[in-house]
């Protein structure tokens, strides 16, 4: 029996094989591990609402969002005020922290998701593989919807297929594009990239916006995690992203009409133009294991800052996406495609293990890296990209590309480890996701950055609201010089 407790007051999923240890007496949580429990002393400092645990069963029946958030959010800001009242600091910064990109500083909340260096990403405390098990699918497909993963990231719950189904119908009701909007997208140079388009128009959206106009006129603080508009903005995404595809690379053929009865992944792909039920499968496991990865990270960070402004959920989305589009946080799957289209045409065709070890071990000879393997924090092969091997497996076994990134799977690691260089040997999901994206037709790979947004507005909107819900305030963190950091550190040693 496993044992999972969420702490979504600091982010952090504690997962406990043992359960040999014995239970709290002080935790309402019967028959969970002491050691598993964030209280580690009597007494208990949340004698309510101590721990969410993670299950599968549903908390609520309810289909409307709302409502179920409105009975989660008091009992939540109830849990934290508690928390800050009893316990002080966490941890401490080095000044390599400071200069080396503040990695690894715990400096923000984040409820969504968690990084496990064993587990990999983990949604709200569920896996990859289990969220595959358990949301909900659309009729004849195996992969999980992104409308259900959403109800998830949002309330911490695994939804029933009634609550995706009036998620689905709430964001076909709200997707309808402002004409000026369309117009601008419209009127843009081809030659502007896919992701500067996305995000002007995601700015521009701003007009639409029921949390600029309900603060401009007063609303109390506490009704600022509804206004938050993160509902119409994910609803609008897939319109504003289908519609720049079909003006580049479809001559601007229309993107078609918005169908209530199909879930958010299968309306997105008949808008870009994509009638095989495969495809759709592929996108709504694409949308789902994009969606979120921890909140310090380029973009979601972004969505955070500008979002602790009060800056309503299209300019913060927008800015994050203007991160997003960095060669260092969005583009890896095109570099990796990038590379693997060279390999294969200096390669030729079928090649031999032996004649694929020496080209790798080439390449990083001659000091480049081999695109889409090693991961900051995993060490294993990422979950994300084995799911998408298992997709393959099953629909496209004998696609050349495919086979070629195979083969580099059972080669390439090796190599690493016998470098030495590498603390994570195993391929990340950008290893894969081109190559599926290209099998369907979907060549344009200036493009997938956009769909890599489209996906992470799950994650970065669904925590919008809860640091709106919670109060979190303007993000506003001390910088320093580095003299004044010389003088600071001297002065700690001295004393």
């Amino acid at each position: 029996m496993r044992y999972e407790i969420f702490s979504s007051t600091v982010g952090y999923l504690y997962t406990k094989t043992n359960p040999s240890h014995p239970p709290c007496p002080y935790c309402p949580l019967a028959g969970v591990p002491r050691s598993s429990c964030i209280q580690q002393s009597p007494p208990c400092a949340f004698p309510n609402v101590a721990c969410l645990i993670v299950s599968s069963r549903n908390a609520t029946t309810s289909t409307n969002l709302r409502d179920v958030l409105s009975n989660l959010v008091p009992k939540e800001q109830s849990r934290i005020k508690n928390f800050k009242t009893q316990y002080g600091n966490i941890g401490s910064i080095s000044v390599d922290m400071i200069y080396g990109g503040i990695r690894g500083m715990k400096g923000q909340v984040y409820e969504t998701s968690v990084l496990d260096a064993d587990e990999g990403i983990c949604f709200r405390g569920y896996s990859i593989p289990e969220c595959q098990q358990l949301l909900p699918k659309a009729p004849g497909l195996a992969e999980p919807l992104p409308d259900g993963l959403f109800w998830l990231l949002v309330t911490g719950q695994v939804p029933t297929e009634e609550q995706v189904n009036w998620l689905s119908k709430e964001w076909a009701k709200r997707a309808a594009l402002p004409s000026h909007v369309v117009t601008m997208l419209d009127n843009f140079p081809t030659n502007l990239h896919p992701m500067s388009q996305f995000s002007a128009a995601i700015t521009a959206l701003n007009s639409e916006s029921s949390f600029a106009q309900a603060y401009s006129e007063g609303v109390n603080k506490a009704k600022y995690w509804w206004e938050v508009n993160s509902m119409d903005l994910i609803a609008m995404l897939p319109c504003v992203a289908a519609k720049i595809y079909r003006n580049l690379y479809r001559e601007g053929s229309s993107i078609g009409a918005i169908d209530s009865s199909l879930d958010w992944s299968h309306n997105f792909t008949n808008m870009l133009g994509y009638r095989d039920a495969t495809f759709t499968e592929l996108m709504c496991l694409y949308l789902t294991i994009h969606s979120d990865h921890e909140g310090v990270n380029v973009s979601a960070h972004t969505s955070h800052l500008v979002g602790s402004a009060l800056s309503d959920p299209y300019l913060s989305f927008s800015a994050a996406m203007n991160g997003l589009a960095g060669p260092l946080h969005g583009l890896a799957n095109q570099e990796v495609l990038v590379w693997l289209t060279a390999l294969q045409k200096e390669m030729g065709g079928e090649v031999s293990d032996e004649a694929m070890r020496d080209y790798i071990w080439n390449t990083l000879k001659s000091g480049r890296v081999v695109p889409g393997y090693g991961h900051a924090v995993l060490r294993k092969t990422d979950p994300r990209y084995t799911c998408q091997q298992e997709f393959a497996f099953k629909h496209l076994p004998d696609d050349p590309m495919f086979k070629l990134v195979h083969q580099l799977y059972k080669i390439v690691p090796n190599v690493l480890l016998e470098q030495g260089k590498a603390k994570n040997p195993w391929p990340n999901m950008d290893a894969h996701s081109g190559v599926l994206l290209q099998y369907y037709g979907m060549t344009e790979m200036n493009y997938y950055t956009v769909l890599f947004g489209v996906s992470r507005a799950l994650g970065m909107l669904a925590h919008l609201i809860w640091s709106r819900a919670l109060g979190f305030p303007l993000e506003c963190p001390k910088s320093m010089s580095t003299n004044g950091l010389i003088t600071l550190v001297g002065a700690n040693n001295s004393s």
